[in-house]
């Protein structure tokens, strides 16, 4: 099969300890999970309910850097894995 562009490489993640990788093929998203968060982002615990939303794997950055516009002034970069 000829391709017209090449096909999207599989995101995977180390596995510690191990050679083998693991590989990721959702990424599910919560937000207003925690109170604090929620008053922190000028929300009202018990108003505004959580929120959920999904991520492509190609959001995964794997390098350690998260690129984001120098001219920002307020950015939460969380991380969570279960």
């Amino acid at each position: 099969m000829t391709l017209v562009f090449p096909a999207h490489q599989p995101v995977t993640l180390p596995v510690v300890g191990s050679d083998k990788r693991f590989p990721l093929h959702r990424i599910y998203c919560v937000g207003r999970n925690y109170n604090d968060h929620v008053k922190e982002m000028g929300g009202v615990v018990g108003r505004d309910p959580p929120f959920f939303f999904a991520k492509p794997n190609d959001a995964i950055v794997l390098d350690g850097r998260f690129p984001y516009p120098t001219m920002s002034k307020d950015v939460h970069h969380e991380l969570e894995m279960v």
